[in-house]
């Protein structure tokens, strides 16, 4: 099985955290589970999305233990192309603004997921990598019919291995 990891990388904007995910589930199932409102829902949270370039996202993650003003992400819908790419801002209110990008390639009956999370401190970098993995980890119990992780224990197992990752390499 493929390491599952997230990676936190720099490009010349500053830092990125990087996930690749092979999925066994078509590419119409994973795009429909990350645009779908209603099954968003059941892995990230409550979702509004309007599915156009220039439409507007809004969620609130469930999972991280803060007030509902410091979950609320929305944004921009930069890029709408089903099945394959959703790109989108991240504006959410205690971190930098940043965009999130969905790239989705078919693989025989498989789907690959690729993910980048640009615009975040590295501080806040370090931070969103165990909570996004552990999203992840939900994204796969949903399309697999599995019982969900909870979010709060899988970051917790999840911190130790990306606090130990070396400063700014994103090595594993």
């Amino acid at each position: 099985m493929p390491d599952q990891h997230g990676t936190l990388d720099h490009d010349h904007d500053g830092p990125v955290i990087s996930f690749v995910r092979r999925l066994p589930y078509p590419i119409e199932t994973v795009w429909a589970a990350l645009t779908d409102p209603e099954q968003r829902r059941q892995w990230f949270g409550p979702t509004m999305i309007d599915g156009r370039e220039g439409g507007r996202i809004e969620l609130v993650p469930t999972g991280p233990a803060a007030p509902v003003p410091d979950k609320r992400m929305t944004g921009r819908i930069l890029t709408w192309d089903p099945p394959r790419v959703l790109e989108h801002e991240w504006r959410q209110a205690p971190i930098e603004d940043g965009v999130v990008r969905y790239e989705l390639e078919a693989e025989g009956d498989a789907t690959v997921l690729r993910f980048t999370h640009r615009g975040l401190s590295e501080p806040n970098g370090r931070g969103f990598l165990p909570g996004t993995h552990a999203y992840f980890d939900r994204l796969a119990a949903h399309l697999s019919g599995a019982a969900m992780p909870n979010w709060i224990r899988r970051y917790e197992e999840l911190e130790p291995h990306y606090a130990s990752l070396a400063t700014g390499s994103g090595e594993r």
